[in-house]
Order: structure tokens, then sequence, then C-alpha cells
């Protein structure tokens, strides 16, 4: 009975979050995935969790990933990503290198040689070259303790905000001194195409009846999907076993199986024209956020080192700094940095918020495409990041 009210808990509150947003703008522009983890603490701190929840949390939280993933990927338009302007193809590159540059740089200053903080490092890559999802898929992929995630996922969103008030408030004014003006046409793109399919339509469309069979369809691949990248991951699995091999290679397999077919997927037309499917994945991750952040306890932050936090914070705020610095080399313009720099931090559906406060209806499609390549090659990068810093252990 316990677990089952543990289980309706974490289906309905990010129903109930879906529906605030829905009623509310302001709650919008927070973001729903902030709100879901903010209630999911909420609940944890409150001690009211039943004895036991941990387990059916945790086991929740690992189920909700592997079909979030290939949600978020296939409306990806592969063919489209090659037709990015210019200006955001090498802001995209520059933000990668730049998080890169900062997640290395902390973990040798603040890393202190420790192997878990050099995957912390690669998880801290994955969500800011991506988002949540390459976060959380990480952590699966990479086997880090739930405490370390939440610790680490909360200091990044504690700056996280701090940074989103920053850039949407005074990014204009800030950079205006350092980068060049945006040349075009502020009121041309697209913004019914990229945009109507991934942000158009509130999260809480995602079960009206008309969409209800492109749901169905959408869960049904997602269903193949990880089907087959749990296949493969078992099968490398055992033939590292078989030679020899003592590291457990089976979550590191399927997490990075399973976005490379959902990405091969994508590639073709009638899969991308599947409605709903980013809303659908965004509702996973809400469950994912939701489980993870209801483990939280006051008792999780008493052996706090100030080392780890300032990693966290070194690498939220290089990261930026240095997208920044690249891009002023490359003479980018601030409209194009804003938004590729929110693309890739803190994901599409940050993208129209951004695009709003600089009135510029012409950088949205561009940058949710930019997003959602982050969303392909974050969990990439992020594991590649990570192996790199464990080198240096």
């Amino acid at each position: 009975m316990q677990n089952t009210l543990v289980i309706l808990f974490c289906l309905a509150t990010p129903l109930m979050v879906m529906w605030l947003t829905w009623l509310s703008p302001a709650l919008r522009k927070v973001g729903e995935i902030i709100l879901a983890y903010v209630a999911g603490c909420a609940v944890g701190l409150t001690g009211v969790m039943p004895d036991g929840a941990d387990e059916t949390l945790r086991v929740v939280a690992s189920a909700a990933i592997p079909v979030a993933i290939p949600l978020m990927l296939l409306s990806s338009d592969i063919k489209a990503w090659s037709r990015l302007a210019p200006q955001f193809a090498k802001s995209t590159v520059c933000g990668v290198l730049g998080c890169i540059m900062a997640v290395v740089a902390g973990f040798a200053l603040f890393g202190d040689g420790d192997a878990e903080n050099a995957k912390v490092g690669g998880m801290l890559t994955g969500l800011y070259t991506g988002g949540t999802a390459n976060q959380a898929a990480l952590k699966v992929a990479l086997d880090i303790p739930d405490k370390t995630y939440l610790l680490s996922h909360s200091y990044s969103i504690l700056v996280s905000a701090v940074y989103l008030v920053i850039i949407i408030v005074f990014g204009r004014r800030i950079l205006s001194h350092i980068l060049p003006e945006f040349s075009g046409r502020k009121d041309s793109g697209d913004a019914d195409g990229e945009e109507g399919s991934h942000n158009g339509e509130l999260f809480w469309g995602l079960f009206k009846r008309e969409n209800l069979p492109d749901l169905g369809k959408a869960m049904g691949l997602t269903t193949g999907i990880v089907a087959a990248g749990g296949a493969v991951a078992w099968a490398v699995s055992k033939i590292a076993s078989e030679c020899g091999s003592d590291a457990d290679v089976f979550l590191a397999v399927f997490i990075l199986a399973i976005s490379l077919l959902s990405v091969l997927a994508a590639s073709r037309e009638e899969v991308r024209r599947i409605k709903r499917t980013y809303e659908a994945g965004t509702f996973f991750i809400l469950i994912f956020s939701v489980a993870v952040s209801a483990q939280v306890s006051t008792s999780m932050f008493n052996d706090i080192t100030p080392h780890f936090f300032a990693f966290i914070g070194f690498a939220t705020i290089g990261a930026l700094v240095m997208h920044v610095l690249l891009n002023a080399l490359l003479r980018i313009d601030t409209d194009t940095t804003l938004v590729t720099s929110i693309a890739l931090l803190c994901s599409p559906p940050f993208v129209p918020v951004m695009a709003g406060a600089l009135g510029n209806k012409a950088v949205i499609g561009p940058g949710i495409a930019v997003g959602l390549i982050g969303y392909s090659v974050g969990t990439y990068i992020g594991f590649g990041v990570a192996q790199i810093l464990l080198m240096m252990v």
C-alpha cells in the first residue's frame, strides 16, 4: 500500500505542476522541471514519506529516464541541423567548448582528485550542453550515488536560477558592451515551425483526445527503442564479462544505445511528424525530478564540503563566461549568444522566453534546434569528459 501511494505521488505531482503552469504564466516562466523538483524536495524535507519509500522512489526514477530520452529526441530533425545559420552553429560549438574548459578547470581547482567528483564533472557537462535529461542519463550511466546527484543538482539549480534572472533581465544590457548587435530581421523566422512542435502547446495539452493516437505511436516506438537498447547493452555486458572485465558496462551502454537509436529514428520524417513526443518526454522527466528530489532530507546536507559547492559554482559560471568570451572572439552577436546559452544550459522550453525578452522572434527556431542538438550529444560529451577527468585522478 505504501509503495502504491509513493508511485501515485510521483505521477500526481507532475500532473499538478502541469496544471498550475497551464493556469499561471508566471509559473510557466519558472519552468515545470524546477517546480517539480521544488515540490519533491518540499515533501522530502517534511519527513512525511513512509519508511522504505526511498527504494520505491529510486525504482521510479530509474524507470522514467529510459522512456524520457527517446521521447525527447524523436522530434529532432537531423537534416535541419545542417541548415542552421553559421552564427548559431559557431555559437553552439563555443558553448560546448566553453563548458568543457570550465568543468576541467573547476575539477583541477576544486575536485580534490576524487573519482566521484570526476563523474560529477561529466554529469555537469551533460547538463550544460544538453539539459536535465542528459544530466539524469549520466547519473545512471556513470553510477553516481543519489546523494551526490541531489547535492550537485541542488547547487546547479541555485546557481542557474541566479543566471536565469540575470540573463533574461539584464543579459542584453551587459553583453551589448562586449558583443555586436543582431543584424538580421527580428520579425522573421518560423515561429510556428519548431516552436509549434515543442512549445507552442502547453504540456497540459498532451492529454487532449486528438493527441492520444500520436502518444500511442510514440510510446510504442519508445518501447521498441528501450528493448533494443537493453538487448545491445546486455550483449556488450556479456562480452565484457567473458573477456574478464570487472566493470559493469550495462548501464553506460544502455543509455548511450537508446540515445543513438532515438537519433536514428528521428532521421525519418514520419517519426518526426508524430505529435507531442517532446511534451511526453518532459512528463517523464517531471516524474524523474519528483522521484529523485523527494529523497532529499535535512541530514543529507550535514557533511557538505565547501570545495564541492565551489566546484559546482565554478563550473556553472565558468561555462557561461567562457561561452561569452569565445563568442566575443568570433564576433557573434548578442541575441545569438544569449539564445544559444539558454538553449544549452536550460533546454529548449526556455528559448521562447529568452526570445520574448529580446523581442526577437527570428531566433526561436534556430534556438530550439540548438537545444535539441544539445539533447542529442550532451550525454556523449558528458560521458567523454568524465572519462578524461577520471584519468586525472
